[in-house]
């Protein structure tokens, strides 16, 4: 199983004066084995700028717990609001194979940072 995660941040969903920053992220899940595997649960474990913690797991992803074939990837969108203009998420989702096993497969972890601005040298 291979997990990509693009995350992209929302300045139009922002409120930065308000200490609200929002990213969205999307994620392709591409089975690359040789057995169809079954999308059973997510963690996620979310730590913004000043080292809060939050942990979001559940059923799924947005209400769905696809069967991928062998060859076949899967890519949905959701997002993340944060207190703090950078954090970072990491987590695993839980797969299931057609024999009924479990196992875990990792989300690499990927940074939430506002996009860099022009820096003017004097």
């Amino acid at each position: 199983m291979v997990v990509r995660v693009k995350p992209v941040y929302l300045a139009n969903q922002s409120e930065p004066e308000q200490g609200r920053y929002v990213w969205a992220y999307e994620v392709t899940i591409e089975n690359d084995g040789p057995d169809t595997v079954q999308l059973i649960d997510r963690y996620w474990h979310i730590t913004d700028g000043h080292g809060r913690v939050e942990e979001v797991e559940g059923p799924g992803v947005i209400g769905k717990q696809p069967v991928l074939e062998p060859g076949q990837h899967f890519t949905y969108a959701s997002g993340c609001p944060l207190k703090t203009p950078s954090g970072i998420m990491v987590g695993h989702y839980v797969m299931q194979s057609g024999g009924g096993s479990r196992f875990r497969i990792a989300i690499p972890a990927f940074s939430l940072d506002l996009p860099r601005r022009d820096q003017i040298l004097n």
